[in-house]
């Protein structure tokens, strides 16, 4: 694999992730009451502990593509 092909790799995974939590925050924002509704079906959470599980949730895996992707692929813009 080249410089150049992980470069690319890293970049395209980069905004396939933040596509999702994107997708997933727009989600959460206009059917909240749904996913709740849904979950709290098989699990017994409060209404405020859901919104946090899932707050949390977006805040790791947003850290995780930065520190996993973005932060690489500018490593790598930076070198070359």
């Amino acid at each position: 694999m080249t410089i150049d092909i992980l470069s690319s790799l890293l970049g395209w995974a980069t905004v396939i992730n933040l596509s999702i939590v994107t997708v997933w925050f727009l989600a959460f924002v206009f059917y909240h009451d749904v996913f709740f509704r849904w979950h709290s079906k098989w699990f017994k959470l409060s209404e405020e502990k859901f919104d946090t599980i899932h707050y949390a949730g977006m805040v790791f895996y947003k850290i995780g593509t930065y520190l996993f992707n973005l932060v690489p692929y500018l490593a790598i813009q930076i070198v070359t």
